[in-house]
């Protein structure tokens, strides 16, 4: 039986996959018409929901 993840940590790999899937879509010019600036911050959402998620379980 899995165990269920947090919400913490779908979030990390929900956004985490969201960016690998614009990114792969982005290099292969079906999303071509998407501006950088909206990966960059797909990434950016991405470490921080990953340093988010690394101090919680810290604590």
């Amino acid at each position: 039986m899995m165990s269920r993840l947090q919400l913490d940590t779908q979030l990390f790999l929900g956004v985490l996959a969201a960016t690998l899937l614009v990114w792969i879509l982005r290099g292969l010019t079906l999303l071509a018409f998407l501006p950088g600036m909206v990966l960059w911050l797909l990434i950016l959402l991405c470490f921080a929901s990953g340093i988010f998620l690394l101090l919680r379980r810290i604590r």
